[in-house]
């Protein structure tokens, strides 16, 4: 009875015990942590600072097997030697040298430090067999229910994309679906990269994310919970028709960070293919306390993107970042159901993207306490199957649907940004949520057509809302806005640019404008407009 109380205790304090060999499960039952280490093993000690732990184990994954060859799976090997690791008194590091390491899901364990070592890549499956049953687990290396873990090293952990593209397409490539068994949804169902859910205290530092496959599509259940938290009285699914859109089921991303606490993500850089759809670079799902610093993104779809669908957002903090996308560069929502507060972008550069800085707000969650500040960017139009129309900045909130009541932004702010884009800024509440607070200062706001694409025909509402619609041009449309803020404001345009207005709004919709020292003229002939 007591043996058995024992190894209860070990598997509550251990998650995934189960899956150590039994050899290493005897070891730990056989008597306390001294007698365990000091029993023979392959892993070996690391010296840490005392005032830390004593020692923590270094598991090298060769020594248990790992080939490294890049055709035979390493997965058995590589899960031995971070189980071991997690189950060594203070946890350890997981070596993984030079060498291409060809694997199914990897689980991550508490207190491990999965180092990658420069000159080392750990390639995801392309095989659907090789990932868990449920879509809501398809990722490479998987952290769940875990605390202080690391991955770091230098090295790369890679998606291969590239297997997945069914046809290459300059507008938007063609994909590969795992969705035969009704799991998840429609024609975006694939593996993701790296995903940390429910998780504490974990760092990513100096690593290369390569070629993510996929992000994930809300199971059925996970759509019904969301509107369930949302605080509608009934379930319902939402509807996967593209014209109305669905709560972001399409997405793909390199790093997926969800119900999470304590947050690092430094000096990482990110590549996805830039015609494959779904390859966001970091999303971030109802997590707090988070840090994105010194990242370089470079991806398909967006970049950066705050998302809330079973609680709140708050204290994010971005830093020093270049990003590329066709896509948005920063985007909240779509999915916007509990509040988002409290977030800091500061020192990025964002380059030839398809949106620049994006609220999408279309559900029952709010927007406050938001600063941007020290931004460069340019954005270029690409193709109309990507949302958006190139603008720099671009703020709405409108209801994803007749039963949806939508929050409110306040409180934004947006100081010394420069831009260069192909068409202007886009502020539009709705009448049920009036944007409010909205402050620019010392923003340089410069309009191209590089490329004679007509980009400035339309507005774009997607997803929901009102849709594309037919209008003018102009350098800043506002409607239903209040208490907007534009101090030292410069808007010009280049020669062959044709535009319509600098600043549209109606007074039955928009109120309370606060205009000091705003220029607007021609770039290079200083004639007013």
């Amino acid at each position: 009875m007591g043996r058995t109380i024992v190894l209860l205790l070990l598997i509550a304090l251990c998650p995934g015990i189960g899956l150590v060999r039994s050899a290493r499960i005897e070891c730990l039952v056989a008597g306390d942590a001294t007698a365990a280490r000091d029993r023979p093993a392959r892993g070996s000690e690391l010296e840490m600072p005392g005032h830390l732990v004593e020692s923590r184990r270094n598991c090298n994954v060769v020594d248990y097997g790992a080939k490294g060859n890049g055709e035979d799976f390493d997965t058995a090997a590589m899960q031995e030697a971070i189980d071991d690791c997690a189950c060594w008194g203070g946890g350890g590091r997981v070596h993984v040298p030079p060498g291409n390491y060809l694997t199914a899901t990897l689980f991550l364990r508490s207190n491990i430090e999965l180092y990658v070592e420069r000159g080392a890549t750990i390639y995801g499956s392309p095989a659907q067999s090789d990932y868990p049953a449920s879509s809501s687990r398809w990722y490479v290396l998987l952290a769940e229910g875990v605390h202080n873990v690391q991955i770091t090293g230098g090295g790369t952990v890679d998606g291969q994309a590239d297997k997945f593209v069914v046809r290459e397409d300059p507008k938007k490539n063609v994909m590969v679906s795992w969705n035969t068994t009704g799991d998840c949804a429609g024609d975006e169902c694939r593996p993701r990269l790296i995903g940390f859910l429910d998780s504490t205290n974990f760092q990513l530092r100096d690593l290369y994310l390569h070629q993510p496959a996929y992000w994930c599509c809300l199971t059925t259940q996970r759509r019904l919970i969301a509107s369930r938290v949302a605080g509608w009285l009934h379930l319902r699914e939402f509807s996967m028709d593209e014209t109305k859109v669905s709560v972001d089921c399409s997405k793909s991303c390199c790093l997926h960070i969800v119900r999470c606490n304590e947050v690092l993500v430094e000096n990482v850089t990110i590549y996805g293919d830039f015609n494959t759809p779904n390859n966001d670079g970091i999303d971030i799902e109802d997590t707090n306390n988070t840090r994105i610093v010194g990242c370089h993104i470079d991806t398909g779809d967006d970049a950066i993107c705050p998302k809330t669908y079973a609680g709140p957002l708050y204290n994010l903090t971005v830093t020093d970042c270049w990003i590329r996308t066709k896509s948005s560069a920063v985007k909240f929502g779509s999915a916007t159901f509990h509040d988002f507060h409290g977030l800091r972008f500061e020192r990025l550069t964002i380059k030839d993207s398809h949106r620049g800085l994006a609220f999408q707000l279309r559900d029952g969650g709010s927007i406050s306490d938001v600063v941007f500040a020290n931004i460069e960017m340019s954005t270029r139009y690409y193709h109309p199957s990507w949302w958006g129309r190139a603008e720099p900045i671009y703020m709405t909130a409108c209801p994803r649907d007749s039963e949806t009541v939508v929050g409110s932004i306040s409180d934004v702010h947006f100081i010394n940004i420069s831009s260069t884009s192909e068409n202007g800024v886009f502020i539009s509440g709705s009448a049920g949520s009036i944007l409010t607070g909205v402050v620019f200062q010392n923003v340089s706001l410069n309009f191209t057509n590089a490329d004679g694409v007509d980009t400035e025909t339309f507005h774009d509402y997607r997803p929901g809302c009102r849709g594309l619609v037919p209008h003018a041009s102009s350098g800043l449309f506002m409607e239903y806005a209040s208490n907007l803020t534009f101090r030292d404001v410069t808007l010009r345009w280049a020669p062959n640019v044709k535009w319509d207005t600098p600043f549209e709004f109606t007074p039955k919709t928009v109120g309370r404008l606060n205009i000091l020292n705003v220029l607007s003229d021609t770039d290079s002939h200083g004639l007013p407009v």
